[in-house]
């Protein structure tokens, strides 16, 4: 059975340095993950929901669902962390 994996575990690594050479990043070796820092933010997804509150009640109800959109699928919830400043920076703006 660990012969499986370890089939399987090579599989795999064939396949991420494939995709690895088609974005045009080199290997450097071993299996470290090669991921941007994530973005750290003051803010959160309570400050957006305030400001989202507040624009909506103020009449803006359309505008603030078609900014969620913009950022997901409709939901501040399923907005990524990492787009948090920007759509601060959009809501705010309406």
């Amino acid at each position: 059975m660990q012969s499986t994996y370890r089939k399987i575990a090579e599989a795999y690594d064939k396949l991420a340095e494939g995709y690895r050479e088609l974005a045009g990043i080199e290997d450097e070796g071993g299996s470290e993950e090669t991921e941007a820092a994530p973005v750290e933010s003051d803010i959160s997804i309570e400050d957006i929901r305030a400001v989202l509150a507040e624009k909506s009640q103020a009449g803006k109800r359309k505008e603030v669902k078609d900014l969620l959109l913009k950022y997901d699928s409709g939901r501040l919830s399923g907005v990524d962390e990492k787009d948090y400043p920007a759509l601060l920076k959009d809501a705010e703006a309406l």
